[in-house]
């Protein structure tokens, strides 16, 4: 059979997508109150067994899918990039191959994006975007939960997104292009999303804004999303350029106060001071880490879809 890859919403259908977040809905009301380490009672995916791939450091994704797969009855693996031969130049072909023999499915999160692809265009088992320099659609996922649990259906509300036009951003692109929703974005000229993206959201008449300044983007949305100024691959003066320009789009209580009693969303890590203010993450606004919880839920309801067949 042709295995289920989870690479990007934009692979996805509307409904498809609709389901994964209610299916995580359901399974996170089901196992309320009990212990994070007693597994669901129907343990969907009792002798599976999931291979977690890292190519860049993680706490979120990590702990998430772990608790994910133990919590639906079945086993992981965790392998990082040192402890495998990718460390000393094995093809991703050859990677993609060997571990589909051994496990069930994939999930992966790496830098460069062809790696994800190559090893799903390579793998007999389903492989998962655990992140990618290009996109990040499992948080996107995680975040549509958390803010539905907080205020309502998605459809046809305003979200903020300020700074940068990075990873997140785009999976924000393609959920606001299948979900029917107001994406407005603010974020400096030369860190705009990738045009490509920007056409294929246009093509299908998704509601992609881009505001002259974050007050008009924050004014009356029902959540303000927003991610770190500096990455680790940045060096210390690509650091520097990048904090200059987002300066003016840091998340601060008078944007917050703009918005429709909005939610405050970030992935995490977060740099309190840079890309948003203590008072704001730390306020009664913040769901972060109702948001950071809901990354187990969802990347449950996303390995139920892969497996699915």
């Amino acid at each position: 059979m042709t295995p289920k890859h989870f690479l990007d919403l934009s692979d996805l259908t509307a409904h498809t997508v609709r389901d994964i977040v209610d299916e995580a809905r359901h399974r996170k009301e089901a196992r309320a109150g009990l212990p994070n380490g007693t597994p669901d009672a129907d343990q969907p995916l009792a002798g599976k067994l999931l291979a977690l791939v890292f190519d860049k450091p993680s706490t979120r994704t990590r702990v998430s899918f772990d608790l994910a797969m133990r919590q639906l009855g079945g086993d992981t693996l965790m392998l990082n990039h040192n402890d495998m031969q990718l460390g000393r130049g094995e093809p991703l072909s050859d990677t993609a191959k060997v571990l589909s023999r051994y496990v069930d499915a994939i999930m992966v999160r790496t830098g460069p994006h062809e790696n994800l692809t190559e090893l799903a265009a390579e793998a007999s088992v389903s492989v998962i975007n655990g992140l990618t320099a290009f996109s990040h659609p499992c948080q996107i996922l995680a975040d549509i939960l958390t803010i539905e649990e907080h205020r309502g259906p998605i459809k046809g509300q305003k979200i903020a997104w300020l700074g940068d036009g990075n990873n997140v951003s785009v999976s924000w692109i393609h959920a606001a292009s299948l979900l029917d929703f107001e994406l407005h974005l603010a974020v400096p000229e030369n860190f705009r999303p990738p045009e490509d993206v920007l056409s294929w959201a246009a093509e299908r008449d998704a509601k992609i804004v881009f505001s002259n300044s974050p007050e008009a983007a924050v004014d009356q949305a029902i959540a303000v999303n927003t991610d770190c100024w500096v990455s680790m691959s940045d060096n210390p003066e690509e650091a520097a350029a990048r904090a200059k320009a987002f300066e003016p789009y840091r998340v601060t209580e008078a944007l917050m106060n703009l918005s429709d009693n909005g939610v405050f969303l970030h992935c995490l890590p977060a740099y309190r001071g840079n890309e948003v203010e203590a008072r704001v993450i730390d306020g009664p606004q913040s769901v972060v880490f109702d948001e950071a919880e809901n990354r187990n839920h969802i990347q449950k309801a996303i390995l139920l879809w892969c497996f699915e067949g």
